[in-house]
């Protein structure tokens, strides 16, 4: 476990108004008056105003963190509302980032909120890094998850990472510069000692893939807020060595031992991201090259008395949400078993679709693999297909 010094200097002084807003922090001998100093004096980059930031954001700006930056490029749609809390209906089509300032400028008008509308590429990270003095991430896909931390790597900053799944959430904190223990033990660690590599392109489904139980964010935002505040002023034991496991089924946290990996290349510099991480796999790249097909090119196809087969390769619980007419739900997983190849037909044209245009491409390379060489896929899936065909159909 680690003990760490305050990451951050305490500011000069509290005013009245801040001694008064913050009396609960004061009165708690292990955080005091420096504490919040220390709090008033920090700089916190968060990563993301979505499911994790709007609790983190929300908490780090009521305890008193002084400047807190956000990245964020996206807009508030009806889908976020289920568990980002940061933001209401009013707030529907904005920016993210502008109505999480809003929200943190009810709760604590003290605190500087610095908007970075930006999307985090390579060449923008490290640079936007070296001017805060701790990152959270709470992004939801692997190739953001590997920029940060190797920018904040070449940043030497520490960084607070959550993430969450159905009913299941993770916490850590890396920091590859982290001070020696008390015994001299080296603490530097970063995600890739936890994970080396990315998960194969499919393999993990994401929030919007697989859903997410949307106060799970709550808990396991506010552990990650906990940390910040706890690396910030120097009190209690981080979780940097440690990856907290949330269950909330079972409602159980266990901890697990992170241990620095000696075969984990040392991080120079930033590289292509989504190839590293792969979005879909390089067959599915090929199959999809030459077989996909637009939402306006499947309606002309049944207006031309296409004889074809429309196999839907999404979960049934998304089924039940909404699925395109005439088609036969057909899972990805039974492809990857085999026994979906029995479930569709060999004699006719096959148009497979998905979500957005992913499991199915990975279900077309499959297919082909197997002979079926008539097959193609809805470029966008059924997304894009209730927004350029049937604005009736349901958004999920």
């Amino acid at each position: 476990m680690s003990t760490l010094p305050p990451l951050v200097e305490p500011a000069a002084e509290l005013t009245r108004d801040e001694v008064a807003r913050y009396s609960r922090h004061l009165i708690i001998p292990e955080m005091g008056v420096t504490g919040q100093k220390r709090l008033k004096n920090a700089k916190v980059l968060v990563i993301g105003a979505g499911g994790l930031g709007s609790p983190a954001l929300l908490y780090l700006a009521a305890a008193g963190v002084g400047t807190i930056g956000i990245v964020e490029f996206d807009e508030v749609d009806e889908s976020n509302l289920q568990r980002q809390v940061i933001h209401g209906v009013s707030d529907l089509g904005r920016p993210k980032g502008e109505s999480a300032r809003d929200s943190i400028a009810e709760i604590n008008p003290l605190v500087t909120v610095n908007l970075h509308p930006i999307r985090l590429e390579p060449e923008n990270a490290v640079e936007l890094f070296e001017q805060y003095d701790l990152i959270l991430d709470g992004t939801d896909n692997f190739a953001t998850r590997y920029l940060v931390n190797d920018a904040a790597v070449l940043a030497h900053k520490p960084y607070v990472w959550g993430s969450i799944f159905r009913f299941e959430g993770q916490v850590s904190v890396f920091w590859e510069d982290a001070p020696d223990g008390p015994d001299g033990e080296k603490q530097g660690l970063n995600y890739r000692d936890l994970y080396p590599v990315a998960p194969p392109p499919g393999m993990v489904p994401s929030c919007a893939e697989g859903g997410v139980l949307g106060i799970l964010c709550a808990s396991i935002g506010s552990i990650m807020g906990t940390e910040a505040v706890k690396l910030i002023t120097g009190i209690g034991e981080s979780l940097l060595g440690r990856l907290m496991v949330y269950d909330a089924l079972e409602m159980s946290y266990r901890t697990l031992s992170i241990r620095k990996d000696p075969d984990a290349p040392r991080i120079t510099g930033l590289i292509d991201y989504d190839e590293f991480c792969g979005v879909v796999s390089d067959e599915a790249q090929r199959a999809a090259a030459g077989s996909t097909i637009t939402p306006k090119e499947l309606v002309e196809m049944g207006s031309a008395g296409v004889d074809y087969e429309l196999v839907d390769v999404r979960e049934p619980v998304e089924w039940e949400i909404v699925h395109l007419d005439g088609a036969k739900l057909v899972p990805k997983g039974a492809f990857e078993t085999g026994e979906g190849l029995a479930q569709v037909s060999a004699d006719k044209k096959l148009v497979l679709y998905c979500k957005t245009g992913i499991r199915s491409a990975e279900v077309l390379a499959a297919v082909q693999g197997a002979g079926y060489r008539d097959a193609v896929h809805l470029q966008g899936g059924i997304t894009a297909y209730a927004r350029q065909v049937d604005p009736s159909l349901p958004v999920y």
